[in-house]
């Protein structure tokens, strides 16, 4: 699989880790939106939020456990925002499915 992400948990391209259990990996976007930006990925290559399922959605369930977590460690008290795009017209890039964990600021309302 020729997938960045998936690369990037194997080791085979470095990353800045944050966080690491047995489901998830995050670490932080190397072109950053906002002072702090994580990012938050299965283990498992599930392309975006359409190939959720029965099957794999524990693993989505789990992220979200996880990324509160994340946001107190980055001393995101103020406030963040959990982003996923699905989609190349919602600005997906990598289609291997992702949470963007944005804070450290005050973020704008309006939509790009």
């Amino acid at each position: 699989m020729d997938c960045i992400f998936c690369k990037i948990i194997a080791g085979d391209i470095p990353s800045t880790k944050v966080y690491e259990d047995e489901q998830v990996y995050a670490f932080r976007d190397i072109n950053p939106q906002a002072p702090t930006h994580i990012l938050v990925i299965p283990k498992a290559h599930i392309e975006s939020v359409n190939a959720v399922s029965p099957e794999n959605s524990g693993v989505v369930a789990h992220i979200f456990e996880v990324i509160p977590q994340i946001a107190k460690a980055e001393g995101l008290t103020g406030g963040y925002r959990v982003v996923s795009n699905c989609g190349a017209d919602a600005g997906q890039t990598v289609f291997h499915l992702h949470f963007h964990i944005l804070g450290g600021k005050e973020l704008a309302l309006e939509m790009a």
